[in-house]
């Protein structure tokens, strides 16, 4: 297990709030910003995205120069230690660049053992959301839990994208219907896994996600004593791959009900 110091938690929760702030100030100008679509219409990067992606990286390695890196924009640089950060400078760009509140800052982190430290932070909610394993998860500085309850006590977050089937996501969505699961989409899919950890939503589904979308929000969801569905490790963690998080006593039911990592295949 690497050493989950403090100096690494301050760190990251300043770097969170200087990308925060920076995103804010483009946000705010964001008609002048240059923009690029990517694989599809909706996954797009700015210059803002970029710009708070190497702040992050650049902020990181001044203080953790042996560590690896793994961020949406600058990819993947391999360190000595077996501490791995996550970056998503600006999860919810679309959101973001359409004047929407619901994107957000997250630098996550994890190890050997899996998800080991999450800082999500959203600008214009003003909301910040920290997580280091063993030590419980807040908000604001006040703790947060999961709802404690089953699929059919709260809201749940859905999220899809173009890398899946949209026949087979619709089959997702029928059948948490049918199971009585009231089902939302708001902006980023980080931030409202951020959301199941404060008990906003008793869970968050989407088939294909990338490991800086949810790095940092599982180890607030389970600081929080809620549940997730393992990202792969290694070569594995830079390709995309089902996400899940809920309460505990969401989860048998909603792992049942998606079928991820069953056939056929997502």
């Amino acid at each position: 297990m690497s050493d989950i110091s403090a100096k690494r938690l301050d760190v990251a929760v300043d770097l969170a709030l200087r990308g925060g702030a920076l995103a804010l100030d483009y946000f705010h100008r964001r008609d002048a910003l240059l923009i690029e679509t990517k694989r599809h219409v909706t996954d797009l990067v700015s210059q803002a995205d970029r710009e708070v992606e190497t702040l992050i990286r650049q902020g990181l390695s001044e203080a953790f120069s042996s560590d690896s890196q793994l961020g949406e924009e600058h990819g993947l640089s391999e360190g000595s230690t077996d501490f791995t950060w996550v970056i998503d400078p600006i999860d919810g760009t679309a959101p973001y660049l359409n004047g929407l509140p619901g994107w957000c800052v997250s630098i996550g982190a994890c190890d050997a053992d899996g998800p080991a430290l999450g800082v999500i932070y959203a600008p214009v909610l003003d909301e910040l959301f920290v997580a280091v394993r063993g030590q419980g998860a807040t908000m604001n500085g006040t703790p947060i839990k999961a709802i404690d309850g089953d699929l059919r006590s709260g809201l749940l977050g859905v999220g899809a994208n173009d890398r899946v089937d949209s026949d087979r996501v619709g089959e997702m969505l029928a059948d948490l219907s049918k199971a009585g699961a009231g089902w939302v989409r708001y902006g980023s899919g980080a931030l409202m896994l951020a959301w199941v950890a404060a008990g906003r939503l008793v869970g968050y589904v989407e088939p294909r996600m990338s490991a800086w979308d949810c790095m940092a929000a599982y180890a607030l969801i389970l600081e929080a004593g809620g549940a997730v569905l393992p990202f792969p490790d290694g070569e594995e963690m830079t390709r995309p791959a089902p996400v899940m998080g809920s309460s505990s006593g969401a989860f048998s039911e909603l792992e049942k009900i998606c079928g991820f990592g069953q056939t056929p295949a997502w």
